[in-house]
């Protein structure tokens, strides 16, 4: 997407669906709104508020052992080997750690993928927490457009914290996986002629099927975070896109607004669609860090984040066989390690992530635009090096 205009075999655009395979995906990842509508995730009108800077020229020489290696590799490295857009790390408050390389810049947005179901899950615990979302109320009785689906059945909890029984495959290796069929019901493209499917996110939802019992094992599935992004819309009164801005990013001082992709009938798709710049990222994960209290101010309350960082059920995580993420779980779309740090994480598809580490009062933001969409290819390397700038830190 060089030159004005771009070479003809440059072109990275719409019709073609291409755009989000390597490595067109590099340009991809940082000009979403360029290809797909949007709906706003507005800061407000006030000035933002400046994160304090306190860099560490170290970090880049930080050394650890990736997983199932012999072979020392440096955190300057690794940012190179996981084609990494973007990295930022806050310590103690305060960015000690910038990075920006591939499309991002400091003034850019990046896909968030499906780091956004983390912020969805967010907003639904705040209202649990609140008093407002009845985790217990079956799916059914609060969205009765669901009820004759998998999903009518199902407690609002066990959406949020993914363990419902549902015939729906994300493979995304797999050319006729669910998650294609999903994705054209998404779509707000005008539908190609002959199209019969679902329109929409909320219409392809009322078409799955159940397959297991609810509860009892953890299945990654994008469709209950847009289920998720139904419920709270249902309940409010007000989409995903308006309620993160009035709860979240108006109030948390952020230097951008945010942007979150839309289907035909302009639902924003709370399981992956935000974009956003890497900073604002790091306030979120401040944000967790600092028990919902950020530049002095209680967005939430702590009980939030206590509920998140208990975790989820891990042995109905276990069934899942994460061989990176073993002795974890999976609560209210947040990532919980159980490690000795008691990090949680963020995480999206190409190596997105915030990670956030209580015991070394750290957080990590890394945008990436890695060629293949599995986290499990990554983590033998970031998951380490992760690990080894929070004890690079506390050492301090």
């Amino acid at each position: 997407m060089q030159g004005f205009p771009p070479p003809a075999e440059k072109l990275i655009m719409q019709p073609e669906s291409d755009f989000f395979s390597f490595p067109k995906m590099r340009w991809t990842v940082c000009h979403i709104r360029e290809l797909m509508p949007t709906k706003q995730v507005s800061r407000g009108i006030g000035a933002p508020v400046p994160l304090a800077s306190a860099p560490d020229e170290g970090i880049d020489a930080v050394r650890f052992l990736p997983l199932g290696s012999d072979t020392a590799m440096t955190w300057r490295e690794s940012l190179f080997a996981n084609y990494t857009d973007g990295l930022l790390v806050l310590h103690e408050g305060r960015v000690v750690y910038e990075h920006y390389s591939g499309c991002l810049s400091e003034a850019g947005k990046h896909a968030a993928m499906s780091m956004t179901k983390s912020l969805t899950g967010l907003l639904a615990e705040i209202l649990v927490v609140e008093g407002r979302l009845d985790e217990g109320a079956k799916v059914g009785s609060i969205i009765p457009e669901l009820e004759d689906s998998a999903f009518g059945s199902a407690t609002v909890r066990q959406v949020m914290d993914m363990t419902t029984g549902l015939q729906y495959s994300e493979n995304y290796a797999d050319p006729n996986a669910d998650i294609w069929v999903y994705s054209k019901a998404a779509s707000p493209l005008p539908k190609p002629e002959g199209y019969v499917g679902p329109n929409g996110y909320f219409e392809y939802l009322q078409t799955v099927k159940q397959d297991g019992t609810h509860g009892e094992a953890f299945g990654y599935r994008t469709i209950n975070s847009d289920a998720l992004g139904w419920i709270i819309s249902r309940v409010i009164g007000k989409d995903v896109a308006h309620l993160l801005s009035e709860r979240i990013w108006s109030r948390m001082g952020a230097e951008q607004d945010g942007y979150m992709t839309v289907d035909a009938k302009g639902t924003p798709f709370a399981g992956g669609g935000l974009s956003a710049g890497l900073r604002d990222l790091g306030r979120v994960g401040q944000l967790m860090l600092s028990d919902g209290v950020i530049n002095g101010e209680a967005l939430f309350p702590r009980k939030v984040v206590d509920n998140i960082r208990a975790g989820g059920d891990r042995e109905a995580f276990a069934k899942a066989g994460y061989s990176t993420l073993a002795g974890g779980s999976y609560r209210s779309m947040w990532w919980l390690f159980h490690n000795d740090h008691g990090a949680f994480a963020a995480r999206g598809v190409h190596g997105q992530t915030i990670y956030v580490d209580p015991t070394a009062d750290m957080v990590i933001v890394r945008f990436a635009s890695f060629p293949t969409a599995a986290n499990s290819r990554i983590d033998p390397t970031s998951l380490p090096a992760y690990q080894a700038l929070a004890e690079y830190l506390m050492a301090k």
